[in-house]
């Protein structure tokens, strides 16, 4: 109450971004005495492990994100909007919107996530497919099924190899779940589809900079999961630096020796840097930023002279107990916002007590049963990974009711090659790659999920 004996207004606090992060902060708050506004881009969640499923047609789209609105229909406290954040005044605590409207807050919490990065190449953005978006996915789910198409209509050799050749570009969990999984839909669900080509001819190469594939795994994981890659029939290409990319082919460096590849699909999975507006709240706020566009934040994950400003997710520049950044997982996120949500829901401006991460361990799917996990030093390879995989992944996977279960068992069906596509709709005039306008298009109007 307040000296004159009226109630006080409520907090206001916003969230900019509707991921794992943002949305489990929202949730955290529903009981706490404050009113809580979430800002994304699209109206969905979006559930990133199971991208690639969309995208080697095995799931819908529905499946695998969640409305922002149902998942917060029975929290009177809180309000999504579906806009774009321009700028934040931090003197004024105003969040700014596309369309100028401003959002006045008492806290503020930056889960903005990341967005594709091509390290400077950004003109491979036109000739290549991103795993990072719905619209990503849907678009690259055309191009892979329209490319066995163009290959069974085909007459020239070369060009059908060209159409058959998938490479995917990073070797970290997305480009080793979504090159399984092409080997699996190349040899297993599409086999004996077509009359004048075999699929099962295809070639899926991974391409990778660095020593070993998921090279945040232990070299004994990593190792494990290049096998059980290349018995799916992989080629895995360690130490190769992709130089050029265009229409036709990719050019790549191993060592002294320069090879092209001709291919009229690439998947970029190799590089991730945090979303533009990290960027703008950062530099309004005085914090620092690396080159990755993470921001520096103190260990209870508010930002130098602005406790009111929390950062968490993958905008998030802070060291675990070993002395090495967090990585960029879900778990991370959904842990940063459960602290600093105990902090508002306590009346402070943010989190006071410094944020300490506990790690569950990591986990990737190579196909047909298979995985590699890692969990408190003990490694796990094969069904008993797999199994693991899918049990935590659907765990996360909330939303709509029933999602868990159709999800559960389209995803367990596909990755063992026993189950066709549902959504083999491609359309043969959007196999050119995209164009990058073309591309913001897309995502900027992807339909809503329902």
């Amino acid at each position: 109450m307040s000296a004159d004996g009226k109630r006080a207004p409520r907090r206001k606090v916003v969230i900019i971004g509707g991921g794992f992060g943002g949305m489990e902060a929202a949730k955290k708050l529903k009981q706490a005495d404050v009113e809580v506004t979430v800002v994304d881009r699209h109206d969905h969640l979006l559930f990133q492990p199971l991208i690639y499923q969309v995208a080697a047609g095995a799931l819908s789209s529905g499946e695998v994100a969640a409305p922002l609105r149902h998942m917060l229909k029975r929290q009177p406290n809180a309000t999504v909007l579906m806009a774009t954040v321009t700028d934040v005044d931090v003197e004024n605590r105003q969040v700014v919107l596309e369309r100028g409207e401003r959002l006045d807050y008492d806290s503020l919490i930056l889960a903005c996530g990341g967005e594709t990065s091509y390290f400077g190449h950004d003109e491979w953005r036109e000739v290549t497919c991103g795993l990072k978006t719905l619209a990503d996915a849907q678009t690259l789910r055309d191009r892979i099924f329209g490319a066995f198409e163009e290959a069974e209509r085909a007459s020239d050799p070369a060009e059908r190899e060209e159409w058959l050749t998938f490479v995917v570009v990073g070797g970290g969990p997305t480009g080793v779940e979504i090159s399984g999984q092409l080997a699996i839909l190349a040899r297993h669900t599409m086999k004996r589809n077509f009359r004048r080509i075999d699929p099962s001819t295809a070639r899926v190469i991974l391409l990778d900079a660095g020593e070993r594939v998921v090279s945040a795994f232990s070299k004994p994981t990593s190792a494990k999961a290049a096998k059980e890659l290349a018995d799916l029939g992989v080629t895995v290409r360690e130490h190769a630096m992709v130089t050029d990319i265009d229409a036709r082919g990719v050019t790549v460096k191993i060592g002294e020796e320069t090879e092209r590849i001709a291919t009229r699909t690439v998947v970029w999975a190799a590089g991730v840097r945090t979303a533009g507006i990290a960027e703008v709240v950062a530099r309004a706020a005085g914090a620092g930023i690396d080159r990755a566009g993470h921001v520096e934040v103190e260990p209870s994950l508010g930002l130098p002279g602005h406790p009111e400003i929390s950062v968490i997710g993958d905008a998030a520049k802070l060291a675990g107990a070993d002395g090495q950044p967090l990585p960029g997982l879900a778990t991370v996120a959904i842990q940063q916002a459960r602290h600093v949500a105990e902090g508002i829901s306590a009346g402070e401006p943010g989190a006071r007590k410094p944020f300490k991460y506990f790690d569950k361990g990591a986990l990737a799917v190579v196909g047909r049963g298979r995985a590699v996990c890692e969990v408190r030093g003990r490694r796990l390879s094969g069904l008993p990974a797999f199994v693991m995989y899918i049990g935590v992944h659907l765990f996360y996977l909330g939303g709509v009711g029933g999602r868990r279960i159709t999800a559960g068992i389209d995803a367990i069906s596909s990755l063992f090659g026993s189950r066709h596509s549902r959504v083999m709709d491609c359309e043969l005039k959007r196999l050119a790659p995209p164009t990058a306008s073309q591309a913001k298009m897309e995502e900027t109007h992807s339909p809503a999920v329902t």
